[in-house]
């Protein structure tokens, strides 16, 4: 891993985006941060849900609406006299068919349109391996952060990833220091040449190479997820700011968490460039926080899209049509959905087994209203499963305990006998049950199947992985309790559209 002291001209070179001259007479002790995290290439509207925008749904971001969004915070923060930084904590990488064209291409225009000043890597960065990663970073002009990886055994990445930046105006100096999760090697494909070190450790060094040349504040950007940042800002003396990404949470107001010598600050953006935070703060002489204030912004369709942005995105999109198009797989016999909505369906099986098998959990768990469309016999295109599956859900992966699967169940039968969307198509999981008894109370019978294809009663008290959609896992249809009773969750498997490809290809 390269030092600091081996970029001299890199740190020389950043500077705090103010574009007013008056702004550089005065004593720099105000700044904006303007920070977004896990865009996960969603460079076209979102719905509510996350997924893909429909017509005729109300939508949000897009990456011409967030560049409309970013400039206006950094218009907002010149007109107080602040000088503003862009800073993007991670996970731009993969979630739509612009990452799977263009493989990292699509975000790195994107972002140097934004005008983003620091990034650091999120797990996802490393999805296609190192050498995908290095076309990435030769293709962007902002330097790429994380303090927690050594890559000096990797070719392709060797000397192209820096532990901070220093960002210089007059009096004050910002340091930001990027953190990685060092579970990279399990939910990525990084290779066997990088290696991961702890992040308290690597923060703790960083910062006091950070304050041994001088007062600064130290921001560090994060995709660790809030609960590790939680533990970085207990931990680790000398930050001052952490602004998150990985575990997509909302944080505004921001966390406030007594560290070993000062208040630390911390926030996240969620997730998908549905909201943008700026955070204004007022620094002391010895770069500690006097006061902050923060203005997390959701972006609605009301904001305008920038149409620069646009263009880019529109040449990005063109050869998307052909992939659309691309023959994936034959099926013997048709698919159909109508009746995934009332009872078990082939379909629905076969994408709950899809997902299960792609991020290797013991039950996959598909909800019927998700499946928007039947394939019939033949060839299956890209364009077939995307009318399928049109929403852009990710595979997500949650551990419950038996009695929350069979609360998950009784859910996705209360609506019987009506047709529902949250019927549950399964995987790895089956059930008997009785309509007819009180809603809350129908199953009758649950059985998980073991590794030896064996059926065993669902255990109470037995933690089993489970792989769903990113819209259950967050509680979509009544699933509350996939959020509220998950002893542990991840929603950064790969799109479902992808699983059932490589399935129906397989």
């Amino acid at each position: 891993m390269i030092s600091r002291r081996s970029l001299p001209a890199l740190l020389a070179a950043p500077v705090l985006y103010a574009p007013a001259l008056r702004a550089y007479a005065q004593p720099a002790t105000q700044v904006s941060l303007v920070h977004l995290n896990d865009f996960h290439s969603r460079h076209e509207p979102i719905a509510p849900t996350s997924a893909a925008c429909r017509a005729g749904e109300a939508c949000f971001g897009g990456s011409a609406r967030i560049a409309t969004a970013i400039a206006e915070a950094r218009e907002a923060a010149r007109a107080e006299g602040r000088a503003s930084l862009l800073l993007d904590a991670g996970d731009t990488f993969l979630g739509s068919l612009f990452f799977t064209q263009h493989e990292g291409m699509a975000e790195a225009a994107v972002q140097k349109e934004w005008g983003v000043q620091a990034f650091t890597l999120g797990n996802h960065e490393f999805d296609l391996g190192p050498e995908k990663l290095a076309r990435y970073l030769a293709a962007v002009p902002f330097p790429v952060l994380c303090a927690n990886i050594d890559v000096t055994q990797e070719p392709a990445l060797a000397g192209k990833l820096a532990p901070t930046i220093a960002f210089r105006r007059e009096n004050l100096r910002v340091v930001v220091v990027g953190l990685t999760t060092p579970e990279t090697p399990i939910l990525s494909a990084p290779g066997p040449n990088v290696r991961f070190t702890d992040p308290l450790e690597a923060a703790n060094r960083a910062v006091w190479e950070a304050r041994r040349e001088g007062p600064a504040t130290v921001v560090a950007l994060s995709h660790l997820g809030v609960g590790a940042d939680r533990r970085l800002a207990a931990e680790v003396a000398g930050v001052d700011v952490i602004l998150g990404g990985h575990s997509h949470t909302l944080v505004a107001p921001p966390i406030v968490v007594e560290g070993k010598d000062r208040p630390v600050l911390i926030a996240q953006a969620q997730a998908f460039g549905k909201y943008l935070d700026r955070f204004d703060l007022d620094l002391a002489a010895d770069g500690r926080i006097a006061a902050s204030q923060q203005h997390m912004r959701e972006l609605t369709a009301d904001i305008h899209e920038d149409p620069g942005v646009a263009a880019i995105v529109a040449r990005f999109a063109e050869p998307l049509e052909a992939l659309r198009r691309r023959v994936v797989g034959r099926l013997p016999a048709p698919l159909d959905n109508r009746t995934c909505y009332l009872a078990p369906c082939a379909l629905g099986e076969t994408v709950a087994e899809a997902m299960r098998k792609a991020v290797d959990a013991e039950i996959g768990w598909q909800n019927g209203g998700g499946l928007r469309a039947g394939l019939s016999a033949g060839e299956i295109s890209v364009g077939d499963l995307l009318t399928v599956l049109p929403f852009g859900n990710t595979v997500s992966r949650v551990r419950l305990r038996g009695t929350t699967i069979r609360a998950a169940l009784e859910n996705g039968l209360s609506r019987l006998p009506q047709a529902s969307g949250r019927f549950p198509q399964l995987a790895g999981l089956r059930f008997t049950a009785d309509a007819a008894r009180p809603s809350g109370e129908r199953v009758a019978s649950a059985e998980a199947r073991e590794p030896d294809g064996s059926w065993k009663p669902l255990d109470p008290a037995r933690a089993y992985l489970v792989a769903t959609n990113d819209f259950l896992r967050r509680g979509g249809d009544g699933y509350a309790m996939f959020t509220e009773a998950a002893l542990e969750a991840r929603d950064d498997g790969p799109l479902v559209s992808d699983a059932v490809e490589r399935a129906l290809g397989g």
